[in-house]
């Protein structure tokens, strides 16, 4: 059967034999006939993902995908297991630090692999597919889509607020809201990337407008001498107990490497993306540390603590019409955050699907609107399914821990790419202290909380060992049956004809 009679076109079998310095398209192709060259389409014909992002608009992939419901979700469980307000501040002070020298080494990486996927493209290129695919899979299979059911929900939490003032809103109608949130912008995602890039914009100066309120009065709370809550009374000391109080910390700094996931998208990675990161960094650990000291000029321990919405409940104390319209920007900022988890991770997706671990289909653009449509439906389509469960906090809890392993690998591909390739073209060079550094810090966040709940950490890496089978059924065995592959081959053909995609044309000789 010819791709004209199967009515697709194949998913070409890109080189990837020198991924370091990206792929590059030949501006001329041989005829198959004559030897002649022959011109390529001009740039605007070519289908494929096109960088159409701009400095600000990385600069809000990256506060908007941090900055969604973590600020509001996260302080009480820093708070629990810190034990006094004092400690929790130097928790996210480092927690922001933490993320800085983070997103620094992932600019080197970034600019020296320019392919979307970030951490997953990292470890893919250093390390093998046998690794990249279990990052590929713990990520997209239950750390994204978890992570966009969950803001969702908390979004459709402050929606509905106003109208269940002295109760909480039925399940039913917060899992109802949460669908047509996710499904509007999945609508958006896959119309176009302006579009979705304007949303992110739009809600990620809502959010730092509504945390600019609360820092605001918290200033002013500051200046009248309200400061009685601020010491290290009843400090935690056991040691494991604080690297347990960083998980929640940096779940609501999860976001920092969303941009890399994106880089293909951005117009002159090489000098935005470090921009972007050093920009956006410094802002969100001031508006988050500014906003728990806000938090604590009004809240106790034992109040923070006992509050299920910190931000209303903090801003009923200070001012009763902020309290009505909090719930309205925290929705906002939810919303924003929805959008860029959907945005980054289908390119995720498609990353996985052009090195063929995930099904071809993903890897695949639209033909008018030049979006990856079928991974922007995967990635709504398994949010959906995570929405069916009540507890997903549990599940994300279990699986942090592989989170930060696998982001402490891809940062461990520095240090392995200065030796395998010392030649390779390097736009952005780190010191080598700084991801030594987050190593180090690596490895504390992940072996202390070991001590303390090994139950957890056991049921995370069982969660991880799930993708050894799948790698071993559906990568490493070549030789699967004809009746198989026909059925892959007629499925992804129908699902190209309804969805109007075929193949990213930078990938091939065109």
């Amino acid at each position: 059967m010819t791709d004209t009679e199967s009515g697709y076109r194949q998913v070409p079998q890109t080189d990837k034999s020198d991924p370091v310095a990206g792929d590059q398209v030949s501006p001329t192709t041989e005829s198959a006939k004559d030897g002649t060259k022959s011109p390529q389409p001009p740039a605007d014909d070519i289908v494929c993902l096109k960088p159409k992002m701009s400095l600000l608009n990385g600069c809000t992939v990256i506060v908007g995908s941090i900055i969604g419901s973590g600020i509001f979700i996260s302080p009480r469980g820093v708070l629990k297991e810190t034990g006094s307000v004092g400690l929790s501040l130097v928790v996210w002070l480092a927690c922001g630090i933490y993320s800085l020298i983070g997103a620094y080494c992932f600019a080197e990486l970034g600019c020296l692999i320019t392919k979307s996927g970030a951490d997953y493209a990292y470890i893919m290129e250093s390390f093998g597919p046998f690794l990249g695919f279990l990052r590929l899979w713990i990520e997209c299979m239950i750390v994204r889509p978890c992570s966009q059911a969950i803001v969702a929900k908390t979004f459709a939490i402050y929606i509905l607020k106003p109208f269940f003032h002295n109760c909480e809103p039925p399940e039913l109608a917060i899992a109802y809201l949460a669908v047509v949130c996710i499904g509007i912008l999945t609508f958006v995602n896959c119309w176009d990337v302006k579009w979705s890039t304007r949303v992110q914009d739009f809600f990620t100066y809502g959010k730092l407008l509504a945390l600019g309120l609360i820092i605001g009065t918290g200033i002013i709370e500051l200046a009248k001498g309200e400061t009685q809550h601020f010491n290290f009374d009843g400090s935690e000391t056991k040691i494991t107990k604080i690297a347990l109080s960083f998980y929640s910390g940096l779940f609501a700094y999860n976001g920092w490497n969303y941009l890399n996931f994106v880089i293909e998208e951005l117009k002159d990675p090489h000098n935005n993306l470090p921009k972007a990161i050093f920009i956006s960094l410094p802002l969100v650990t001031v508006v988050y540390v500014m906003t728990i000291v806000a938090f604590h000029t009004k809240l106790s321990v034992e109040e923070l603590l006992a509050s299920n919405a910190v931000a209303v409940t903090y801003t009923e104390k200070v001012w009763s019409l902020l309290a009505y319209m909090i719930p309205i920007f925290v929705a906002m900022s939810t919303f924003g955050g929805v959008n860029g988890i959907l945005f980054t991770s289908s390119r995720l997706f498609y990353s996985g699907a052009e090195y063929h671990q995930m099904p071809q289909i993903l890897s695949m653009i639209q033909t008018r609107h030049h979006t990856p449509v079928p991974a922007v439906i995967a990635m709504c389509l398994l949010s959906f399914i995570y929405l069916l469960f009540e507890n997903i906090g549990k599940l994300m809890d279990l699986v942090g821990f592989a989170t930060w392993l696998a982001i402490g690998i891809a940062v461990l591909c520095i240090p392995y790419l200065r030796w395998k390739r010392p030649d390779a073209p390097r736009p952005i060079k780190v010191p080598l202290i700084f991801p030594i550094i987050y190593i180090i810090a690596t490895l504390f966040i992940i072996t202390l909380p070991m001590v303390e709940e090994p139950e957890a950490t056991g049921l995370g890496a069982l969660i991880i060992a799930t993708g050894v089978p799948v790698y071993l059924v559906f990568i490493s065995w070549k030789n699967k049956p004809i009746w198989f592959q026909k059925m892959i081959f007629y499925l992804t053909g129908l699902l190209q004809k309804l969805f109007v995609v075929i193949p990213s044309e930078k990938a091939q000789d065109i």
